[in-house]
Order: C-alpha cells, then sequence, then structure tokens
C-alpha cells in the first residue's frame, strides 16, 4: 500500500461529498445537531470503511459521530491514543459540486482556479508555497472550498487505519478514531462523549504541515446582537425614526481596531464583526 496515494485519492472522493454546516438563524436550528443531515452521509460511507478495514466497534450514533477503535497487538499495558477529525466545512464558501484540481511538480509563480480566474494563489500572500516548489498542489477550482480543512486530517486518519490493519508487524497499542461534526460552527464536541470515546490522550488531525503538532486549542465565543429600530416613512422620519442599520454600523465601529483579526497575531486576542444583515 503506497500511503500517501491512498491519502490523495481518499482526499479525492471525501471533498466530492458535501458536507457544509450552517450557522443556525432561529432557536429552533439551534436545537440541531448536527446542522446539516448532509454530514451523516460521509459519516455513513467512513462507518462502512472502517468496517471493511477490519477495525471493531464501529459506530456512528444519533449526533452523526463516527468512532472506531484500531485493537492493539501488543501484551502490555500502553495507554489509549485518539485520533480525531471534523467532517464539516465552512459555511462561508459552498462545499457542493467541489472540483479537486491537481496542479503537478508545481514551480513556483501564482496558482489560477479554473473557474474563477480573477482569483489566484500568490506566493506574495501565501509564503507557504515557495517550499513546495515540485509537490503536488490541490485546489478547489475556484467556485467552492476545496474542504482540506479538513478532509485532509480524515483522509489522514482513515490511511493510517488501513495500514496498520495491513500491516500488523509495526506494534501500537489501542488506537481510538473519532469524527465529528459542526467544528466550523464551533459546536464540534457539543454532544461528544468523551467516557465512550475512552482515549487516555487523543490528537486532533488538523494542524498546518508535516511535523508540526499543535498543544493548545483555540477558543472562542459568539455572540449576536440584535437591533430593533422604529421604522416611519422617510417623509416623516424627523425625530421619529430609529435607523437600525446605522445603530448596528456604530456598534461595529465602536470595537476597538487594535482588537480586530486583521490587526492582532499570534496569542492575541481579537473581536471579529464577521456577517451582519438586516434593515431600518
Amino acid at each position: 500500500m503506497d500511503i500517501l496515494s491512498d491519502v490523495v485519492e481518499r482526499f479525492s472522493r471525501y471533498v466530492r461529498i458535501d458536507t457544509q454546516s450552517r450557522e443556525p438563524e432561529t432557536p429552533d436550528e439551534a436545537k440541531r445537531y448536527p446542522s446539516t443531515e448532509k454530514q451523516k452521509d460521509l459519516g455513513r460511507l467512513l462507518q462502512q470503511e472502517l468496517r471493511d478495514f477490519g477495525l471493531s466497534d464501529v459506530i456512528m450514533d444519533e449526533w452523526g459521530y463516527v468512532m472506531a477503535t484500531l485493537p492493539s497487538n501488543v501484551n502490555h499495558s500502553v495507554p489509549v491514543i485518539g485520533l480525531i477529525a471534523h467532517m464539516d466545512t465552512s459555511p462561508a464558501a459552498s462545499g457542493k459540486d467541489v472540483e479537486p484540481i491537481f496542479h503537478h511538480n508545481y514551480q513556483g509563480g501564482s496558482i489560477e482556479y479554473h473557474a474563477a480566474s480573477w482569483q489566484h494563489l500568490d506566493p506574495a500572500d501565501n509564503p507557504e508555497l515557495a517550499q513546495k516548489i515540485g509537490h503536488t498542489i490541490i485546489t478547489s477550482n475556484g467556485s467552492t472550498l476545496l474542504g482540506a480543512d479538513n478532509k485532509a486530517g480524515v483522509s489522514e486518519i482513515m490511511s493510517c487505519m488501513k495500514f496498520l490493519m495491513e500491516h500488523n508487524d509495526i506494534p501500537h497499542g489501542i488506537i481510538r478514531v473519532g469524527f465529528t461534526c459542526d467544528e466550523e460552527i464551533g459546536a464540534g464536541v457539543d454532544h461528544f462523549e468523551i467516557n465512550k470515546f475512552g482515549a487516555k490522550y487523543a490528537y486532533t488531525v488538523d494542524g498546518e504541515t508535516v511535523g508540526i503538532i499543535e498543544s493548545e486549542t483555540f477558543c472562542a465565543d459568539a455572540a449576536t446582537v440584535t437591533v430593533k429600530g422604529n421604522d416611519i416613512h422617510p417623509g416623516f422620519a424627523k425625530d421619529r425614526l430609529v435607523n437600525a442599520a446605522v445603530i448596528a454600523s456604530e456598534f461595529i465601529q465602536a470595537l476597538p481596531r487594535n482588537k480586530a483579526p486583521e490587526t492582532t497575531e499570534h496569542r492575541e486576542g481579537y473581536l471579529n464583526a464577521y456577517t451582519i444583515n438586516g434593515g431600518v
């Protein structure tokens, strides 16, 4: 088994499954989990493939979490290790009809998107590209997300499980696998049962590049600010109209500019007004 080829093949299949999560807009939507049923489409596929590999305890529960066990092949006791990745993709851009594009033997320069020629990956904005000369770069066609966050991690875990099942000469303890939903909207572990997962230590395979292990997690809270105005015909609005749109814009302008994503870095916290909608 060529593990790199296996990862790429799986990734190419998984990204074509639309698993976009959705920010809730009403109290009823906030109770729904996962936020979109289509996330379970990938979950069901992973469940079947894990069974085909020969893993045990393979389940997808009512919340859409997929879990499985790679049994130990050593006689001594070792801590149970977990590997976790999320199946959903960001609500910020479409995850439907994803077309992965392979840019083989990258030799530098900008990479243009097939379906969006006005957009491109520029090394000036993405200095990591300078480290990828001679590599194959995978992008979307520009009309959708690619979904590498986090189907790259999902693919890596799946290929790892298949490889270890086929190479029993590699000693390991019990490895637990977990795939989650709704991570992109901050709800990835809302119903995740740590005791049921049963790992002593776990790694989220959702990092930057080869050789990077992150020992901390990003933490954020969301707030929804609702502004209610008093609408009236503009011809009779003097001293009577209360424009909610104007008040909302004033609220955003009042946020400290030195605490925005574009003015902070590293471990600095920030306030991000990332969506606004409504009227007077």
